[in-house]
């Protein structure tokens, strides 16, 4: 089972695999952030970053995607944007027939150090202790994804490579 975490942004978007080794452990297949750069049209980010995801998939072929939810923000600017590479992401899964799991922030926190309100590097510092990594991620967008992929692990179990989530995870319909 390997499960494709997206954290979109339109500047920056973090994706990582974790698969379950044979002992039940998480293993990291890849991670990275696809950077479409400042000086392109909102249209050619978006693009660029459905293009890297696809790349993502065709190389490593997920058997699901679980991404960060919608959540409230103050500057509603920021919010279209995010909305916008949300849905760049969500197209890309789609277009590959993956079941598609959404989870809010909380629940991402909760699952990787059980705390929901845990702060970023918290986060960050688990992830590395529970992929037993000692090299570092490329970038600190990648270690949000890989966070959003074990949550969906730890939230489905063996039922995610079939797509059957429980608690906080939803699918987008085909």
């Amino acid at each position: 089972m390997k499960i494709l975490g997206i954290d979109p942004g339109s500047v920056h978007t973090g994706y990582g695999i974790v698969g379950k080794g044979p002992n039940g452990s998480l293993v990291r297949v890849c991670d990275g952030a696809i950077s479409p750069g400042p000086g392109l049209t909102v249209a050619e980010r978006l693009f660029k970053v459905s293009e890297g995801l696809t790349e993502v998939i065709e190389a490593h072929k997920p058997d699901a995607v679980s991404i960060e939810s919608v959540f409230f923000a103050k500057n509603v600017k920021s919010a279209i944007v995010l909305g916008q590479a949300r849905g760049a992401a969500l197209l890309t899964a789609a277009r590959f027939g993956l079941p598609v799991f959404e989870y809010a922030p909380t629940a991402i926190k909760l699952a990787v150090t059980g705390y929901g309100q845990a702060a970023k590097e918290q986060v960050g510092k688990m992830v590395k202790l529970l992929l037993k990594d000692t090299e570092g991620f490329k970038k600190a967008d990648a270690s949000d994804a890989l966070a959003i992929a074990i949550c969906h692990i730890h939230h489905c179990g063996i039922n995610a490579a079939t797509g059957k989530a429980r608690l906080a995870a939803s699918s987008v319909p085909r």
